[in-house]
């Protein structure tokens, strides 16, 4: 209908007005090939992720210990007797999770000694990554000729990336947000293509995987932006009505149901955003943070890189006869998550985690860039671009190398790292000092809840209201209070930064009537309440044990913790239990 559509941009073999110049005639890549693409792409990923091993970040365990609470019926609890507390900042991941779980694929056994709660998780990432280059195949073949071209590099770029890679099989919800985020680019690519951008179709579709992607991590909500701006950044007088239907159904999609998700947000958890951003003390964003965040995101990248994908991204945009307003469907959203990482605080986990949707978008739209560019020019613009692909490609490794080394050698918090050190730990602490219906307050979280016996409470507060109100407002004195006069934990584990950071250090702690069990270099350790001990002469054998086995742990602990994690099941040899 006249009014209702925009103009399609230029794809091989058709002219299309205001597009630019048709681009050159030739055959376009057959279906095969495309796929062929993506699951080479695939296969790149797969390998360089089996590098990292079993490795599964600890805090992705906090949501598969919801997932296993939910499948059970006990509801959004960290552990059956819990609060509801939302500690978890990924409802459409952890949905996957419960989907797994009640279908017997997760957090049920073990194939080939190697746990599901591994295995699952990991099959996800890839099937993610899969998704995310089946999205770069279809916005391609829209656009150039040689789509498998586009699907090939994209696939090279991102199975090099050892960030995108890394997060990809973290466990985390990392790979289904930047699918989701290439997805909306894909849809909104072929929309213009196709002359159907104010179409309902694409504007429902839009906003409904804005929602996905703000229900995957809270700062998707920033995709719901890029179909208005999108439909802004093309207006036309004429047709400033229709244009702002698409941009009101778009945003009604995203915004009807997200309204729902916040209600009921309120109503269960007391709280319009999840308890874990509170903890994290996420503050306004400022223009030193934003270009400190940034910066660090391209260097990682290689500065020299970035100029040379930039340069051609650049021309693509300002050439005739290059898709421009498709292109700009893919640099929005691109634009609009680097910003949402430029302004979030740095995580500790590192290796830029919350980047991961900035790597498909950018190798998506470095891609098409060049190859459009290749295919509209003679021999020597041509080889231009080779030369500036491989010169890309060369840099962004180098920068990458040393980074990627050091993850290998030592990843980021592995879960089974937790899982000996302190689920199983823990649990003999209880066992030997005969403790029944114990308590333990630590930082490290995850691996514990899988295994622990003992009420589990959370010193970094991602599952405690009270200690992430107390770390948000600075108020250590305040969640000391709350710890020794309300929580009385049966055992404190605090070490490092959390030691310093809560003031649980040796002297307070002693200060309150704990003993300690486990010292540490800097101060911490592992402490038990004096009260709780009944059997004073255990402690001395207790303390000998700990000595020897928590630095076993760190040494050959890291990825092997048992078959199935579940409370009461040690992951440690029965030789290493102490004796009574």
């Amino acid at each position: 209908m006249s009014g209702t559509t925009t103009p399609a941009v230029a794809i091989p073999g058709q002219t299309a007005r205001g597009a630019g110049t048709a681009a050159p005639k030739s055959t376009a890549s057959p279906w095969w090939a495309d796929a062929a693409a993506v699951v080479g792409g695939g296969v790149l990923v797969a390998l360089h992720g089996s590098r990292l091993g079993r490795w599964v970040v600890d805090d992705a365990a906090i949501t598969f210990a919801y997932a296993r609470s939910i499948d059970e019926g006990l509801g959004p609890v960290q552990q059956a007797g819990a609060a509801p507390v939302e500690g978890y900042s990924n409802p459409a991941w952890l949905a996957l999770l419960v989907t797994g779980r009640r279908l017997g694929l997760f957090d049920h056994r073990a194939l080939f000694g190697v746990p599901d709660l591994v295995l699952y998780p990991k099959a996800l990432g890839l099937l993610c990554a899969l998704g995310t280059l089946a999205a770069v195949a279809c916005a391609a073949r829209r656009l150039v000729a040689r789509s498998w071209w586009v699907t090939a590099l994209a696939g090279v770029l991102l199975g090099a990336n050892v960030s995108f890679v890394a997060w990809t099989f973290s466990g985390l919800e990392n790979p289904l947000y930047a699918c989701v985020a290439t997805a909306l680019a894909a849809v909104l690519v072929r929309a213009v293509a196709a002359g159907n951008l104010l179409g309902t179709g694409p504007a429902v579709a839009s906003g409904l995987l804005a929602l996905v992607a703000a229900l995957t991590r809270p700062d998707g909500a920033v995709l719901a932006g890029v179909y208005p701006l999108l439909l802004l950044l093309t207006s036309r007088r004429a047709e400033l009505w229709p244009r702002t239907r698409a941009a009101a159904l778009g945003t009604a999609a995203f915004a009807v149901p997200y309204g729902l998700f916040l209600v009921w947000r309120l109503a269960v958890f007391g709280r319009l955003v999840p308890n874990t951003a509170v903890a994290k003390s996420q503050e306004l964003p400022d223009a030193e943070l934003f270009t400190r965040t940034t910066g660090e995101l391209l260097t990682f990248a290689g500065w020299p890189a970035v100029l040379v994908a930039a340069a051609l991204v650049g021309v693509a945009l300002t050439r005739r006869g290059m898709p421009r307003t498709a292109l700009a469907a893919i640099v929005l959203p691109l634009a609009l998550t680097l910003c949402a990482y430029g302004v979030l605080e740095p995580d500790w986990m590192g290796m830029h985690r919350f980047a991961t949707p900035v790597w498909p978008l950018g190798a998506l739209a470095l891609a098409v860039a060049a190859v459009g560019l290749a295919e509209r020019g003679g021999p020597r613009p041509r080889a231009a671009v080779a030369v500036a692909l491989s010169t890309t490609l060369l840099l962004s490794w180098s920068a990458q190398r040393e980074s990627a080394a050091a993850f290998r050698a030592e990843p980021t918090l592995p879960m089974c790292l937790v899982v000996n050190r302190d689920g199983v730990v823990f649990n003999t602490y209880a066992d030997r000092l005969d403790i029944a219906d114990g308590s333990v307050l630590l930082p490290s979280l995850g691996g514990t809840l899988l295994t622990s016996d003992l009420k589990v409470y959370d010193l970094a507060g991602l599952t405690e209201p009270r200690i992430a109100d107390a770390l948000s407002a600075g108020d250590t004195e305040g969640l000391r209070a709350y710890a020794f006069r309300e929580l009385r934990p049966t055992f404190v584990h605090a070490v490092g930064v959390w030691a310093r950071k809560t003031g649980m250090t040796a002297p307070r702690l002693t200060a309150e009537g704990y003993l300690p069990l486990y010292r540490t270099s800097d101060g911490g350790g592992d402490w038990v309440r004096a009260d709780a001990v009944r059997h004073p002469e255990r402690l001395g054998p207790l303390r000998a044990w700990a000595d020897r086995v928590i630095p076993a742990a760190y040494e050959s602990g890291r990825s092997r913790c048992g078959g199935v994690l579940r409370p009461g099941r040690a992951a440690i040899r029965p030789s290493d239990r102490p004796t009574h």
